[in-house]
């Protein structure tokens, strides 16, 4: 276990959880929906680099590095669920082809959930490492 990287990893993700924050504040719902993808990913390369030797992956598909580092076994089905919806938002905000369909699809009332989640998740992982 690597105590200095399950730091890191904890500390960016508060980071992007506090970013999703001000991001929700301005009405900037693709990129809430973005950070509480981040927010997700990182909480989950902490519980990885808790787990594994190796560093966490350079991989932003939270299922397979859930999965790999045996978080995934963890995860209840809600959990699951919700890792599932965050996927898509990672790519599509960062791709202009994809930003009308996602922004389209999230509201405020749908950012204030993903956030509410995204926190919720953040924090049972907390409890894990």
């Amino acid at each position: 276990m690597d105590l200095d990287k399950v730091k890191y990893w904890t500390e960016i993700s508060d980071y992007d959880l506090d970013t999703a924050d001000a991001m929700f504040r301005t009405g900037r719902w693709l990129y809430v929906g973005y950070m509480c993808h981040q927010v997700v990913e990182k909480i989950f390369k902490a519980y990885w680099s808790k787990i594994k030797e190796e560093p966490a992956p350079f991989s932003h598909n939270l299922i397979n590095i859930a999965q790999s580092c045996g978080l995934g076994q963890l995860l209840s089905e809600e959990q699951k669920a919700f890792v599932g919806e965050l996927m898509p938002l990672n790519v599509e905000a960062r791709y202009p082809s994809y930003k009308q369909a996602i922004g389209s699809a999230l509201s405020e009332e749908k950012c204030k959930e993903l956030l509410s989640k995204a926190r919720e998740l953040q924090q049972w992982v907390k409890t894990k490492l």
